[in-house]
């Protein structure tokens, strides 16, 4: 089955809404997630700055305000490897709370800071504690002397850098995840996982290592990593080979030989040039209750059963129409982008992005498939927006037909980064510079 809309509509944006030519590399949004409650969302973009959001509880529908922003890393030089790092979010995790003060972990390539943001008293220096209209003594009336004091202004949201976790990854971190016990968190990069305590910096302990002894024979490299969400010793990790592998931390220190392995045997007569590409896992995602892990290739999704290791219990087919157009897509890169995936709060729903900001929730019980647009359309009501398309002379077509109009796709238009309300349905998207929050009526 396929569904236009469902009942999803679009209710906010954040960042430029009219139609821009030419976007800042910096302000393009790298990361999106909710905290553990979905009252306060973060963003992290390529300029190095995260953006918090707070739901505004006084409106019925769903409404986030601004809150926040600092400037969490900044470009660096890597003088030993002559290596300029990026300042770009790889990653933003929220630390479940634990008090009035906020906590999350933030990661470029090579840095991983851990931040906190609570509210901070501004206080000003008074000149006087003296009552206002009251006229002001001589200095010399040493009896009458009155001393200054602070007086409060206001309250602000600060951030401050509580922990700099560094000098652990060789290659570039694509993964950090945050354990349910919420005292260690692990970061991932190409070929190694490391684990750490929240509480230091001083070092990190290796759980994963496939870096082979002559850098030749590399035949895979490990593309993201994740905490189950329930329980502290299982975690899973996946490959360029499009392998899913599961591992107890329990059973060795170093788990190099996963628990189980989750992949599709490929069909040799189907085989072709870009049959390793295609097969790479971009991102995985457990479900709420973990019995679930969800897995993004480049042309579909994967829904595993932990305890079947056998075959997915569901494949949908997302880039399905695009399988004529991979020599293109190769051209110019496009076949290397890396797509997100999650799961909704209750665990039914699966949700992904594609190009021309079209992104696709799937539903795993009905079978339904939904295809949105984040886009300028969604500020314009429907009649205005058939108006439009009257006036030019053009017919409306359903979202479908034009997802799947491959010449009409813009491929500069993606939908990479997203994340799902924890308890409800609503969505946070980011397409290019702008942030977009739908939500199932």
């Amino acid at each position: 089955m396929e569904g236009e809309d469902g009942n999803w509509q679009f209710r906010q944006c954040f960042g430029d809404k009219g139609d821009v030519e030419e976007i800042a590399e910096a302000d393009i949004i790298s990361a999106v997630e909710f905290d553990h409650t979905g009252d306060f969302l973060a963003t992290g973009d390529k300029g190095g700055r995260v953006v918090l959001f707070e739901r505004n509880h006084a409106k019925k529908a769903c409404e986030y305000k601004f809150l926040t922003e600092f400037q969490s890393h900044e470009p660096e030089f890597d003088y030993l490897k002559s290596l300029e790092i990026e300042e770009k979010i790889n990653k933003i995790r929220w630390c479940k709370r634990q008090n009035a003060a906020h906590f999350l972990l933030t990661t470029n390539d090579k840095t991983i800071k851990l931040w906190k943001v609570a509210e901070k008293s501004i206080k000003l220096l008074s000149e006087t504690n003296a009552p206002e209209g009251v006229r002001k003594p001589p200095f010399s009336a040493s009896a009458n002397l009155k001393i200054p004091k602070m007086v409060y202004q206001d309250t602000m949201m600060a951030a401050v850098p509580r922990r700099v976790y560094q000098n652990a990854h060789t290659y570039h971190i694509n993964s950090v995840s945050v354990n349910s016990d919420g005292e260690t968190y692990l970061s991932a990069d190409d070929l190694r996982v490391n684990l750490w305590s929240l509480n230091s910096a001083e070092q990190s302990f290796n759980i994963v290592d496939i870096k082979p002894v002559n850098m030749e024979e590399l035949t895979e490299v490990i593309t993201a990593c994740e905490f189950h969400p329930n329980h502290c010793n299982l975690f899973a990790y996946s490959t360029s080979k499009g392998v899913v592998k599961l591992n107890d931390m329990r059973t060795a220190a170093l788990c190099d030989n996963p628990a189980e392995a989750f992949a599709v045997d490929e069909d040799p007569s189907s085989r072709s040039f870009f049959s390793e590409i295609i097969s790479s896992i971009s991102d995985i995602s457990f479900s709420q209750d973990g019995r679930f892990i969800l897995a993004r290739d480049y042309l579909t999704l994967k829904v595993w059963d932990i305890k079947m290791s056998a075959k997915p219990v569901q494949v949908v087919n997302i880039h399905e129409h695009l399988k004529g157009k991979l020599c293109d897509l190769y051209e110019n890169d496009c076949i290397f982008d890396k797509f997100e995936c999650m799961f909704s709060g209750d665990g039914r729903n699966v949700m992904t992005g594609s190009y021309n900001n079209f992104f696709q929730i799937h539903d795993t019980k009905t079978q339904n498939n939904i295809i949105l647009q984040a886009d300028n359309n969604a500020f314009k009501s429907k009649k205005a927006a058939a108006a439009a398309l009257a006036k030019k002379g053009v017919s409306k077509r359903s979202k479908r037909d034009v997802f799947l109009d491959v010449d009409g796709l813009d491929f500069s238009k993606k939908i990479l980064h997203a994340s799902w309300h924890p308890r409800e349905n609503i969505i946070a998207l980011a397409a290019t510079n702008n942030l977009f929050l739908f939500q199932s009526t």
